[in-house]
């Protein structure tokens, strides 16, 4: 009996000494993406204009990290609060811990280099090493051009210093030791494809607009396989439980039916008063679609998106119901 315990503690000290082991590699050998790289952006006029149009309405930097206000349609971002962080991503929206979307003004951003913010923004690795959890879409933005990436790091240099503290991201267990091998190296493109060529450019558009991120269900914060742009992720509202929609080209359940018209007009109607004015009860049906900041998107782009979620998208038949209100 004496030597069956000797054994099974034996046994569990080698466990023991493997768990351990493993932990201390995860943390010595990831996130493995390499050093920042030692950059200099020049604030030029041009870069910080396209970097405006990037963070305002494509890649949605502002919309993440910022107030939203609730009451009004479609949560726009609050006056005076652009890039001040806080906005909680967690466990009701079925992610794997609590994250808190960062400060980007100077007041937090001030003390990192351009080479640091740029390690982060492309392949999700903080200023101090730290794994970033996957829900700002640094898979994506790494598809990007350098140049692209530059002009957002130049536009967010420039936006005035908003004191707001956020508090700090916490990810459950496993994911806590899982999320170290998230981060990967980027692949830049080359350039912009030529607009004239409307699927390599909308895939590029479609990717740097993150429609993925928001229009994939997610298990425990990973895309099920099949079901890309699909929708159905889940967002908890005060009236209730809001859908993402299926945004493939299927016929019935997706987006198959519309023209290229219909596609841009939608975007388009989020810019008229009647929107931006409409003030919202508790019960009233909201969304967390950013329509404001996605109807200054350009044309050009916005056709570009439809023809690629058209044309290379897999038609998934996916019906999503839009909308379960609370029960009161």
């Amino acid at each position: 009996m004496k030597t069956l315990w000797k054994i099974l503690l034996g046994l569990v000290g080698i466990v023991v000494v493997m768990v351990i082991g493993g932990i201390l590699y995860l943390n010595s050998a990831f996130p493995d993406v390499g050093d920042a790289e030692d950059i200099t952006v020049e604030a030029t006029p041009e870069r910080i204009e396209r970097g405006r149009y990037l963070a305002l309405h494509v890649s949605m930097c502002i919309d993440c990290h910022s107030e939203r206000d609730w009451k009004r349609y479609a949560g726009p971002v609050v006056p005076g609060s652009e890039g001040h962080g806080g906005e909680l991503f967690g466990e009701d929206m079925g992610l794997p811990g609590s994250f808190y979307a960062a400060n980007l003004t100077p007041y937090h951003l001030g003390g990192w280099t351009d080479g640091e913010l740029f390690r982060a923004i492309t392949t999700g690795v903080s200023r101090d090493g730290r794994p970033l959890f996957p829900i700002m879409p640094y898979q994506l933005y790494g598809k990007m051009t350098r140049e692209d990436i530059y002009s957002i790091i130049a536009y967010l240099r420039s936006l005035p210093v908003i004191e707001h503290d956020t508090p700090e991201s916490n990810a459950g267990f496993p994911m806590n030791f899982i999320m170290r091998t998230i981060p990967a190296r980027a692949s830049f493109a080359d350039a912009i494809p030529d607009p004239s060529d409307r699927l390599a450019y909308g895939k590029y558009m479609t990717e740097a607009a993150g429609c993925m991120e928001c229009h994939t269900t997610r298990d425990h914060g990973e895309p099920i396989e099949g079901m890309d742009y699909a929708g159905g992720m889940e967002f908890p509202l005060p009236a209730g439980i809001v859908r993402a929609q299926n945004i493939t080209p299927d016929l019935e359940t997706g987006i198959g039916a519309w023209t290229e018209e219909m596609f841009v007009q939608r975007f388009r109607s989020y810019a008229d008063s009647v929107f931006v004015d409409a003030t919202l009860g508790t019960s009233d049906f909201n969304t967390v679609m950013p329509w404001r900041m996605y109807a200054g998107m350009k044309d050009q782009d916005l056709r570009a998106i439809f023809t690629y979620l058209n044309e290379e998208v897999r038609p998934v038949r996916n019906r999503v119901e839009r909308f379960t209100p609370v029960s009161r």
